[in-house]
């Protein structure tokens, strides 16, 4: 009575055969299950993850690879950048003093990064050196003055509707608009957001500390 049959299991006075309802779980077993179970929601969220990083490469930013000098001292060459693609659609609009990468105007296969100095409408002038917008001369304290020791002169140019006047920070070593002209609108594709590497100078790029318009003293506007 108290025994126990060959095949049967005995839960104190209840049998296995008394109730086909009990199910009998094998630990071993329901180990394997669960961890296939994890595994399969990791490689879920794994993929998920993939999709959205991907999506977010394509329609929002970019990572960019920063060349050459002209950019110094705020930009050094071989740092990685993210930049906003999103402006080439005009989201959010193009501010005087964002850096911006474009393809160059005289060959679209490269791609080249600098700085907004003139804006669509504005007479853009250089005198000695010192830049000026529609006559009033443009602080631009983020210069370094040991990579910008030239004083040359350029005439006034109309930045005409939907190009950009761009210059580099290293202006003593910087090919831009003073030498190949404005950048049309349409070929600017980012904006730089975010420096992430090297890893111990990662954070956004800003233009807080510039550039702004300060009235020309008599002198300058020849009175």
């Amino acid at each position: 009575m108290f025994g126990r049959r060959r095949g049967e299991y005995l839960f104190g006075d209840l049998m296995f055969d008394d109730d086909r309802r009990i199910q009998m779980i094998k630990l071993k077993q329901e180990a394997e299950t669960g961890v296939w179970v994890e595994v399969r929601a990791l490689l879920r969220d794994l993929i998920f993850a993939l999709m959205l990083v991907t999506l977010v490469i394509v329609f929002l930013v970019q990572p960019v690879k920063v060349e050459g000098t002209s950019m110094l001292p705020h930009l050094h060459d071989g740092e990685r950048i993210f930049v906003n693609k999103l402006v080439y659609y005009g989201l959010p609009p193009l501010e005087r003093g964002d850096i911006v990468v474009f393809w160059f105007p005289d060959d679209p296969s490269k791609s080249y990064i600098k700085r907004i100095i003139g804006l669509p409408g504005e007479t853009v002038e250089m005198r000695d050196g010192r830049i000026f917008i529609d006559g009033q001369e443009l602080s631009e304290p983020y210069l370094d003055p040991q990579l910008n020791t030239g004083h040359a002169s350029l005439p006034p140019l109309y930045v005409k509707q939907h190009y950009y006047f761009v210059m580099g920070d290293n202006r003593d070593h910087s090919s831009d608009s003073r030498y190949w002209g404005l950048v049309p609108e349409k070929y600017i594709y980012g904006k730089a957001i975010l420096r992430y590497w090297p890893p111990t100078q990662i954070g956004l790029i800003t233009h807080r500390d510039g550039p702004t318009l300060v009235k020309a003293h008599a002198a300058d506007r020849g009175e």
